[in-house]
């Protein structure tokens, strides 16, 4: 045993060992991450640059709450129609349709600045996101063998925040460049606009990678209409179990994770610039996170990481929640979003390894309509609370929730482990 310890603490192994999960990626693994990073630094942009858009357009935090509501909410309940539509019209072609949705949504958010339309495209956008959710485990695990499978989640997801990053900094940036173009200050609603009309123009071209993608064959079974219930008859504790502290989990970061931008703008008084840089920066962080995550998880194990990580994370999130100094706020959100992140696709890749091919979908659906519950519901809700009191009360709750979540994890797989499936059932 000693014998082998050094060699894997050896920083040139561990990235040769990284390298080599990284050029097992398959071909359409590779296609869809370079819709990842065109996507991720859309995104960035994007998010970074909405809530300021809708402020600037005269509604206040609680109509905001329930824009970022209503898609969730559309994503929430669309989740299970939309994991049937996957199954039905294959992965390849509901890939490329969320990714078209979301273009679509963000680029008519820019052309049309009313109240309904925004509704109307954050219904859209809502769709587009149930889509991709359920769509994207069940992908990856189908193009991917267990060698390099928690790489590939986690590699996706980390590069998606990296890029998000660059999409954060520009973002921070682009107002300002817009303003300066049409001569308006760089807070109005029309810098504001043709920011995001940018970023929309970008989410057309992310779709382009996509259409290259060999869709396989998908087998009638996995395309029955009653499939999802029962599959959910079949193992209601199991589900129980992988649904019930991701939902927590969303509700809590439904009550923060929206409003960050406002928080360091009404908190600690950020221009825009700072906290493009603080959201890029940020982003950067949870990728290094994310990215670090499968050697981490090839260590400890899957389900002792994200039980580790999201338990080491609680304490930041109350330093940035109530810490009145800007740069440590500042520290513990990067801390934070490193180590709270880091574990989702790794829960992912070990939700993915515990099902049978048939309810990969299904599952996926479930999953998604839990973390998309906690959006729908909890933007409101904070959207009212920071009207009323402000801060204070969103990330009391997000903590409380936090912290139930991981007790859940441990209790449920840690303290009594469960079995992955055999090689031959979970690579489909």
């Amino acid at each position: 045993m000693n014998t082998q310890n050094p060699p894997a603490r050896n920083p040139f192994r561990i990235l040769g060992e990284y390298s080599s999960h990284i050029r097992a990626f398959k071909p359409n693994a590779r296609l869809y991450l370079l819709n990842v990073v065109i996507t991720g630094a859309v995104m960035g942009v994007f998010r970074l640059i909405f809530n300021f858009y809708a402020l600037s357009l005269g509604f206040d935090e609680s109509v905001l709450g329930n824009l970022i509501t209503t898609s969730s909410f559309v994503a929430l309940i669309a989740a299970l129609p939309m994991g049937y539509l996957a199954d039905t019209i294959g992965r390849k072609s509901s890939l490329v349709l969320s990714s078209a949705l979301l273009a679509i949504s963000i680029l008519a958010m820019a052309l049309w600045q009313t109240e309904t339309s925004l509704y109307a495209m954050n219904v859209i956008s809502g769709l587009a996101q149930s889509l991709a959710g359920v769509t994207m485990s069940p992908f990856l695990m189908e193009n991917s063998d267990e060698k390099e499978r928690t790489y590939l989640f986690s590699f996706g997801q980390g590069l998606t925040m990296t890029m998000a990053s660059v999409g954060n900094w520009i973002g921070g940036y682009l107002p300002t460049w817009m303003g300066q173009a049409q001569n308006v200050p760089p807070t109005s609603s029309h810098a504001y606009g043709n920011s995001i009309l940018v970023s929309g123009i970008f989410a057309i071209i992310a779709v382009l990678p996509l259409v290259f993608i060999k869709s396989p064959n998908i087998s009638r079974s996995q395309r029955a209409v009653f499939a999802p219930f029962e599959y959910a008859a079949k193992h209601p504790g199991l589900l129980v179990k992988f649904i019930l502290p991701m939902l927590l989990t969303s509700l809590g970061a439904g009550l923060i994770m929206p409003f960050m931008n406002v928080f360091f703008r009404v908190v600690h008084n950020q221009p825009d610039p700072v906290i493009g840089a603080l959201f890029a920066w940020g982003s950067l962080a949870m990728g290094i996170g994310l990215l670090a995550a499968p050697p981490l998880a090839d260590r400890t194990g899957k389900i002792q990481l994200v039980v580790i990580s999201q338990a080491l994370s609680i304490p930041f999130l109350i330093l940035l929640g109530f810490s009145p100094i800007f740069w440590v706020g500042a520290a513990t959100y990067y801390i934070r979003l490193a180590l709270m992140n880091m574990s989702s696709p790794v829960y992912q890749a070990f939700v993915m390894e515990h099902v049978d091919p048939s309810g990969r979908a299904t599952v996926a659906s479930l999953t998604s309509m839990a973390w998309n519950f906690g959006w729908a519901f909890s933007p409101t809700i904070s959207g009212w609370l920071q009207v009323k009191y402000g801060f204070a009360p969103p990330f009391i709750g997000t903590i409380t929730l936090y912290t139930i979540s991981v007790f859940m994890y441990w209790a449920f797989f840690w303290r009594r482990s469960i079995e992955p499936l055999p090689a031959q059932a979970a690579a489909d």
